[in-house]
């Protein structure tokens, strides 16, 4: 399959977004409005879904996106201003003439659109860690026929190397994974999960917010596991997939928790990442050891919870998690 017009597309779109979305980062200093379901948003959300929806929409016009943000909460009121904000971004990044119509047509770009093509996109992935000013991810997918086939994961906080600031690391289905310097990303090399098997060199990637895992179970598991020593690299977003991809940590759960057992994880959220992770030599199921399923629509309501690793230890984690879940 030959992807190499939709990787330049997808690199170039997530590139601008994450370079605008970190030059807000510090600007927006913590503002953001609640959505219906309470979780924030900001401006920055609003402005890379626009900027990559309208990059889709001008080389793939025919294509769906299934996104996370619609401009609906925007129609409502809940944050004075902010749209007279994105219309100001879109003419200085977009188009000089471009009105709120325009705006918000580029913003819901794709998401009525019926395809065997459809891009999965989350603009801010980890929108506290956003307002917190750590790390957040501009996770980009694309899916055809209900497989994954490319990820693009923006990660404008995660150094490249000593002499870059910022990463995007991007993989095709079959084609490995490379990591692109933000501000330069025709520097790039390719990268790999670590070969660390059990023991305690195995260490975890957790997520700063606790409400996002069954963490108890998590430190039951890395105990057996003979883990429990090895300290946790805590970041936000996806970057947490970006982490186990280039062999800095080897497992990343995201368990079901006992507080919301019904809740379903959204595609969003992951599809970007998984690919990133796999095509770097790293396995991701669901923690029962099912194969991920993001054919189901916005919600991944085939798997419960997800567990991402190296590949190496990825059976041992899955077996010890079935015995600690009997």
């Amino acid at each position: 399959m030959n992807l190499r017009t939709e990787y330049e597309v997808a690199l170039a779109a997530v590139t601008r977004a994450s370079l605008l979305t970190r030059s807000l980062q510090s600007e927006l200093a913590g503002q953001a409005m609640s959505k219906g379901d309470r979780s924030p948003v900001t401006l920055a959300d609003y402005c890379s879904q626009m900027l990559i929806c309208r990059e889709i929409s001008l080389a793939f016009p025919n294509d769906g996106i299934i996104a996370e943000e619609h401009s609906q909460d925007l129609l409502e009121g809940k944050a004075p201003g902010m749209a007279e904000q994105i219309v100001a971004i879109a003419r200085r990044e977009a188009d000089p003439a471009a009105d709120l119509q325009l705006a918000f047509a580029w913003i819901d770009h794709g998401r009525d659109v019926t395809s065997s093509r459809q891009w999965v996109l989350d603009p801010i992935d980890g929108t506290k860690g956003f307002l917190r000013g750590g790390q957040f991810a501009v996770a980009l997918g694309l899916m055809i026929d209900g497989k994954v086939v490319l990820g693009m994961l923006g990660c404008p906080n995660l150094i490249h190397d000593a002499s870059h600031s910022g990463c995007i690391l991007g993989a095709t289905l079959g084609g490995g994974t490379r990591q692109h310097a933000l501000d330069d990303p025709l520097l790039f090399r390719a990268i790999s999960t670590s070969t660390v098997g059990s023991g305690p060199e195995l260490s975890f990637v957790e997520s700063v917010e606790s409400g996002h895992s069954d963490h108890s179970t998590q430190d039951l598991l890395k105990d057996r596991l003979g883990a429990a020593q090895a300290e946790p690299v805590r970041i936000d977003s996806q970057a947490k997939y970006a982490v186990v991809a280039r062999g800095e940590a080897a497992v990343y759960l995201r368990l079901q928790s006992p507080k919301t057992p019904d809740y379903r994880q959204k595609i969003w959220d992951h599809a970007a990442g998984v690919l990133v992770l796999t095509e770097a030599g790293g396995r991701a199921t669901d923690q029962f050891g099912a194969e991920l399923d993001f054919s189901a629509g916005a919600t991944m309501r085939n798997n419960t919870g997800v567990v991402a690793t190296n590949g190496v230890c990825h059976d041992e984690v899955i077996a010890t998690l079935q015995e600690l879940q009997k």
